[in-house]
């Protein structure tokens, strides 16, 4: 008869459940998967048969008995590794996000605002309308498989262990945020631009027939150049878009190989 000896029994169970732990971290919180749209117990099904896939490709894990505190330091470690990873996601989708809030705030859109099913909080629909178009092309350009990737080669920058990130990649993904100001601005920067001149032309105005009410009569104006703006700009939205996205997966994979 075939028998399972203790130990065996807790190598296995050590090999699939801390890889389990990083990777059901990462679908907690990176964009798409991580949202209120999708349940938790579709993201459960997800990490198990990703880690089942995955755990084969993996070097040797540490000898660790499961119910020791050694154990849960690892268990630790590694969501806090998926964690970090996912967070670093959302910042990459909130640049497109943050630049629809400039543009709705400039062209008199701010108060158009919906709730994002996604993410349960109110923004405006330039932003979501930016959102739906960063979420399409994610999948479109396979982004999704991109993700997966990332986190198999985690596991052999960051093997699993009871050391996890340094300190440093905290830091940096702290300091992201920055880098996300930055980018949402250059986004939104032609349409700022335009109704900056377009505001400026009515500032003019009224100077020249200040019988004329220039608040009746720029603010439909206005409007109606910022979605043409915006129309224009949609040409470059995937230039844009392949940039910053290669950005930032260039530093999230220069975070994970941080010593």
């Amino acid at each position: 008869m075939f028998y399972l000896t203790d130990t065996q029994i807790t190598e296995f169970v050590g090999r699939y459940l801390w890889p389990l732990f990083r990777i059901s971290g990462l679908l907690m919180a990176m964009p798409i998967i991580g949202t209120r749209v999708v349940t938790a117990r579709v993201r459960v099904v997800l990490a198990f048969f990703i880690t089942l896939v995955v755990v084969p490709l993996l070097p040797p894990l540490p000898s660790v008995p499961p119910l020791s505190m050694q154990s849960l330091v690892i268990i630790v470690q590694q969501v806090l590794i998926g964690l970090t990873i996912g967070f670093f996601l959302q910042v990459l989708f909130q640049i497109f996000v943050l630049a629809g809030q400039f543009m709705a705030m400039k062209m008199g859109l701010g108060f158009a605002s919906m709730n994002d099913p996604a993410n349960g909080v109110n923004v405006t629909v330039v932003s979501q309308y930016y959102l739906i178009l960063a979420t399409l092309l994610f999948l479109s350009l396979n982004g999704h498989l991109l993700v997966i990737r990332l986190i198999v080669e985690s596991f052999i920058t960051i093997p699993i262990s009871e050391q996890g990130l340094h300190i440093e990649v905290f830091l940096a993904v702290a300091n992201s945020g920055s880098w996300l100001f930055s980018r949402a601005l250059l986004v939104a920067m032609p349409v700022l631009t335009s109704l900056l001149v377009v505001n400026i032309a009515f500032g003019v105005m009224s100077r020249a027939a200040p019988q004329m009410n220039v608040f009746a009569v720029g603010f439909p104006i206005t409007l109606i150049f910022g979605l043409v703006l915006i129309w224009f700009s949609m040409s470059s939205f995937l230039p844009s878009y392949e940039l910053y996205m290669g950005e930032g997966f260039a530093a999230l994979s220069n975070f994970l190989r941080m010593p």
